[in-house]
């Protein structure tokens, strides 16, 4: 599994090349600590991927839906789920059938139901560093 060390800047660089050559469709599971930097990875990805308006953590909607013109982008955030078992009531079967780009914070929380092909990225505090995270991901 590749990984690397980034500050934010180089962080929101490496998100933004990678949304530029994500294609639909694609699950992208990211994974890490609180604060670790999932929401700021998602915003790059997305701005890669060309959405244009502000992408901001769905905490509490639990899911945002962002056009672009190379599709639909779902952000999800599955923190506040209790179980796997409350996926149904966000219209995941539907969100992961409709062929688009699907970015999930917290994947952990869908267990079972999470795609096995899903791209997974994880952040990580790096000790001593807190301007850095490390960043390491499947190819």
């Amino acid at each position: 599994m590749p990984r690397a060390e980034l500050d934010e800047s180089a962080l929101r660089a490496w998100g933004e090349a990678y949304g530029a050559m994500l294609r639909a469709p694609a699950v992208v599971a990211l994974s890490g600590d609180l604060g670790a930097g999932k929401t700021t990875l998602t915003q790059a990805i997305a701005a890669g991927l060309g959405v244009t308006e502000d992408v901001t953590s769905p905490t509490y909607a639990l899911v945002h839906e962002y056009g672009s013109a190379r599709g639909t982008v779902w952000h999800l955030d599955l923190y506040r789920l209790r179980d796997a078992g409350q996926l149904a009531q966000l219209g995941w079967d539907d969100i992961l059938a409709s062929g688009d780009v699907v970015l999930i914070e917290w994947p952990e929380r869908a267990a079972d139901a999470l795609p096995a092909d899903a791209r997974a990225l994880r952040l990580e505090h790096v000790q001593g560093r807190v301007d850095v995270r490390s960043l390491s991901w499947t190819d």
